[in-house]
């Protein structure tokens, strides 16, 4: 690896950002976190049951990989409706 040269790739990428894609990036970051956490929060309210209590208490492991699942999903959409 040509260490030089990747140096000099790497100073080519940082010249070629834009302050304004910057800060849309962290605009759309900040929303996609947002939503995020609203949908998070929503789900724990509209279980009939203690979330946390389930999986630290009882260590019920399905619901653990249910909501894994959930949140990589929510995650997906998210991603795809911001880019």
């Amino acid at each position: 690896m040509d260490t030089p040269q990747a140096a000099s790739q790497a100073v080519g990428i940082l010249a070629e950002l834009k302050p304004g894609m910057m800060i849309s990036s962290l605009i759309y970051a900040l929303i996609g976190m947002l939503v995020f956490g609203v949908a998070f929060l929503l789900f724990n309210k509209l279980m009939p049951f203690s979330v946390r209590k389930e999986i630290e208490e009882d260590q019920n492991t399905s619901l653990g990989i249910i909501i894994g699942s959930f949140l990589i999903g929510l995650a997906i959409i998210i991603a795809a409706a911001i880019h």
